[in-house]
């Protein structure tokens, strides 16, 4: 069994800004992990031109299935 990590997007500060992701995806390790954040952003980047969100001041924090966050990626490093 693959664990579960849950991408939620923080797009402002506070508890406000941040979309929780209920569904997770699994991924082997931290290298498919990674990979994968970054192609989440950068599509995000690219494809969304959701009025009043700067997309690159944007980041992703990655929490496993305990809740504990393992990862957080700005999304100005899915585009350096």
């Amino acid at each position: 069994m693959m664990p579960r990590y849950f991408l939620s997007l923080r797009y402002k500060d506070g508890p406000q800004g941040l979309a929780v992701d209920e569904e997770g995806d699994e991924l082997p390790d931290a290298t498919a992990l990674q990979d994968h954040v970054l192609d989440t952003a950068r599509d995000l980047i690219n494809g969304n031109r959701i009025s009043g969100i700067n997309w690159r001041t944007c980041a992703f924090e990655v929490t496993d299935e305990t809740g504990q966050v393992v990862l957080t990626v700005p999304f100005s490093e899915a585009v350096e």
